[in-house]
């Protein structure tokens, strides 16, 4: 029964900070959107989605351009003497020729329409990654604050229990208290201890995750 009545204060102790923690208070969004810039800024595969936009954005100029090689233009010298040319010699013996080839200049507005529609896939292509990008490293973020919160609810928890401990302690050595208690205390802060290991290794992990996004630590974005 002693046991009991002492198991009751320790849970609502630690229940009770627990209860007062928020998230809330630790987030800041507009840090959160610098690091949403930075790894835009940062991140290869960004890089890699412009890249391709650049490349699709001149293959649409190069296909416009390209309305252009459907002409051609040729001459012919032929000596003011020589009979074999068909048409009367002129400009000295020159003969100047203009062509335009119809089955290509058929084919260049397909041709503009499909680098345009490969420009306009490239740009989807770049929107989706930027809000996956964003909607990953919000993830991230707010997986890292989480586990900051619960290593600072794991460690205002243990001050508790190593209060407590050194009172249990105190009136065990005064004969007051029963072995059974002492241990469970003991053993109550062996495992705190233990989360606290624990979630300052998620927290290392989270923050490790969230600066494979940023392409830089965390410290040294202000």
């Amino acid at each position: 029964m002693k046991y009991a009545v002492f198991l009751i204060p320790l849970f609502f102790i630690i229940h009770s900070t627990e209860a007062q923690e928020s998230l809330s208070r630790d987030v800041s969004y507009s840090y959160l959107e610098k690091l949403i810039a930075v790894s835009k800024a940062n991140y290869p595969k960004n890089k890699m989605y412009d890249a391709r936009l650049s490349v699709a954005e001149n293959g649409v100029k190069r296909a416009k351009l390209s309305y252009f090689d459907i002409f051609s233009f040729s001459y012919l010298y032929s000596p003011n003497n020589n009979t074999a040319t068909i048409s009367p010699s002129f400009l000295g013996g020159y003969q100047f020729g203009f062509f335009a080839n119809i089955g290509s200049f058929l084919q260049k507005p397909n041709q503009v329409k499909q680098a345009k529609g490969e420009y306009a896939a490239a740009q989807f292509d770049k929107q989706a990654f930027d809000l996956n990008m964003e909607a990953e490293v919000k993830k991230r973020y707010f997986t890292y604050i989480q586990k900051l919160a619960v290593l600072r609810v794991r460690s205002a928890a243990i001050l508790d229990v190593e209060s407590m401990m050194a009172s249990i302690k105190h009136k065990f050595e005064k004969g007051e208290e029963t072995l059974q208690n002492y241990n469970q205390v003991l053993i109550t802060h062996s495992d705190h201890q233990q989360m606290i290991i624990n979630a300052e290794g998620d927290v290392l992990i989270a923050k490790s995750s969230l600066e494979e996004l940023l392409g830089q630590k965390l410290e040294d974005i202000k």
